[in-house]
């Protein structure tokens, strides 16, 4: 994939909403096109190959989330949804789209300019003396090209899944509690409610060939929080 073209591509059919949100960004240093229909969002992804989605959920011609589905088959950076949808289930359901974060309208300008900043910071390079491989038995993980690799082939991961598996490999053989995952990986406190990052162990665990039902790779530790077993990547479970 070409260079992109702009930081963000904000998909909003509120054309007020959409000029205040795309102003405020562009104020803020921020490049940003938008795009009002949902049947035109992944031909303007295209040709602006954008750094950062902002997805509206609710859209005429396609809905937001078939357009999240499509377009984590072309982009592993990273997809924001943000609807006037608030119900656990649509938040669910987003993430499963392949969405990385979700925002629920009314926003705060600042608060979705704090969150879409921490999506491109995480999907940028990673920093200076971070280690360049980490390999555990069959699993190989390349910060720098934002990839992993299980007995040699390619897992497909996008960009938060694979910030979380490397989260959990750097500290393989440690439990860490969703507090310190949801500060690392998501840039916010932990509420107590928010099951976003257990969707991401979930596809995460698929992705691995972990077992959904008795996982022996990454181990949910009750009470705790997740533990990525340094020796349980010799080979196949």
């Amino acid at each position: 994939m070409s260079e992109p073209a702009v930081d963000i591509l904000l998909v909003e059919d509120d054309r007020r909403l959409a000029t205040l949100t795309a102003e405020y960004f562009r104020q803020n240093g921020l490049s940003v096109e938008v795009e009002s229909r949902g049947d035109r969002a992944l031909a303007r992804f295209r040709q602006l190959n954008p750094r950062v989605v902002l997805l509206d959920l609710m859209l005429p011609g396609s809905d937001g989330l078939c357009i999240c589905r499509d377009l984590r088959e072309i982009f592993p950076g990273p997809i924001l949804i943000f609807t006037a949808r608030d119900s656990d289930i649509d938040q669910v359901i987003g993430l499963e789209a392949g969405a990385d974060d979700y925002v629920a309208k009314p926003v705060d300008p600042m608060v979705l300019l704090a969150r879409t900043r921490a999506l491109l910071r995480r999907a940028g390079s990673p920093p200076a003396g971070a280690p360049q491989e980490l390999t555990l038995g069959a699993l190989r993980i390349s910060p720098s090209a934002q990839q992993a690799w299980l007995d040699g082939e390619a897992v497909d991961l996008t960009t938060q899944e694979f910030e979380l598996l490397w989260l959990l490999a750097r500290h393989a053989g440690k439990i860490l509690s969703r507090q310190e995952i949801f500060r690392s990986v998501r840039g916010i406190e932990y509420d107590g409610l928010d099951r976003s990052i257990d969707g991401r162990i979930s596809r995460l665990r698929r992705k691995l060939g972990d077992s959904a039902t008795a996982p022996t790779r990454i181990k949910t530790v009750w009470g705790k929080g997740y533990l990525l077993v340094p020796d349980a990547w010799e080979g196949p479970v």
